[in-house]
């Protein structure tokens, strides 16, 4: 078989799970959209049930995935419903829901739910993406009551430059959401992972991490928490080809890398197919055998080339780590010019193997 592989160490997942609780000192939903960043979702949710206070999906599809294998923690529709018949599937598997729409709330008026709904009400304080508006909010919550149909109402807001620590961007949100909600007496989530992990003093009685649960910091400086935090996933192949070529030869597509000197190169069963980011260029990190080296060239859609001269050692059948616990995910991103959430969520193609720890 093919070595290209991800494995998955459950028992970090879940080391970073408590991580963000305790951080926050909040309720926590594990964020599994997106198949878990790429991760598993059924997995990661099995792993976590005995201890999740819930989880948050970005559609209803994911939600009936996680129902379907038994997974009977309260499952919030992070995007809500985008057809009003889909509320019936809603009270039928006792999910939660995001209102971030006059329309979704007008669904909700006409509707003949069979039991009261548990809402969160999005709150536009500033992203501008979903949202009410704040001048809007305190209707829209008036009404939502109204209908007489809502079990519970929790009241939200999402960052848009929480990664950023030293933007003003988030406590000028965190200001909008206070003065707009004019102290409702309702829980309220405020933070996500970087909320959790760079903004301590912003209130939140329910919290949502989402990359911080995979081990892999959301900023591009060094922070306290993110240094605690254990990468969950390993994606790794071997070396299936060694080359041994004098200065002055081209390698791989366009020669975009040319040898300086007599250069032993290793081709490894990895490539953009699988998610590697094609646009990683040379000099990115890898793990060959436990030691550090580089990528050399371009990545091609099966295949990629690594530096084996700094390797003596290493050759045919060498272990090559392109992230996980030694090589970081955020490395290998920002190498890419892209982010780690990216890579996660490309991945495809590789088995996923998991570890309980």
């Amino acid at each position: 078989m093919r070595p290209a592989r991800a494995l998955i160490d459950l028992s970090a997942l879940r080391h970073n799970y408590q991580l963000a609780r305790e951080t926050s000192g909040a309720r926590a939903l594990a964020v599994i959209k997106a198949d878990a960043y790429g991760h598993g979702a059924v997995r990661v949710a099995q792993a976590l049930d005995t201890e999740a206070d819930g989880f948050a999906v970005a559609c209803i599809e994911e939600a009936l995935e996680l129902r379907q294998a038994g997974i009977s923690a309260p499952v919030l529709l992070l995007e809500g419903f985008f057809e009003a018949d889909e509320l019936a599937l809603i009270v039928e598997h006792d999910l939660w829901c995001v209102v971030h729409s006059h329309w979704q709330l007008e669904a909700i008026e006409k509707s003949h739910v069979g039991k009261p709904l548990n809402i969160w009400l999005k709150m536009d304080s500033g992203m501008h993406r979903v949202g009410i508006h704040p001048s809007e909010y305190q209707a829209t919550y008036q009404r939502l009551l109204a209908t007489g149909k809502t079990a519970k109402v929790v009241l939200m807001t999402h960052f848009a430059r929480a990664d950023e620590l030293g933007s003003v961007r988030t406590d000028e949100q965190v200001a909008i959401f206070q003065s707009a909600r004019e102290d409702l007496p309702v829980e309220v989530s405020l933070r996500n992972s970087p909320g959790v992990m760079g903004w301590p003093n912003v209130p939140s009685d329910w919290v949502r991490p989402g990359i911080m649960l995979y081990g892999t910091t959301p900023f591009d400086q060094p922070q306290s928490v993110a240094d605690r935090l254990q990468p969950v996933m390993t994606l790794e192949s071997k070396v299936i080809c060694v080359r041994e070529l004098p200065a002055g030869e081209p390698v791989g597509y366009g020669g975009a890398f040319v040898t300086d000197r007599r250069m032993r190169i290793g081709v490894v069963a990895m490539g953009y197919a699988d998610g590697y980011p094609r646009q990683a260029p040379t000099g990115t990190p890898v793990m060959i055998d436990g030691q550090r080296s580089q990528l050399l060239g371009r990545v091609s859609m099966d295949m990629l080339c690594v530096d084996l001269s700094t390797v003596p050692g290493a050759g045919l059948g060498s272990r090559v780590e392109l992230w996980g616990k030694n090589v970081l995910a955020s490395d290998v991103a920002a190498s890419a010019g892209t982010i780690p959430y990216q890579i996660f969520c490309n991945l495809k193609r590789v088995p996923r193997l998991y570890c309980a720890g």
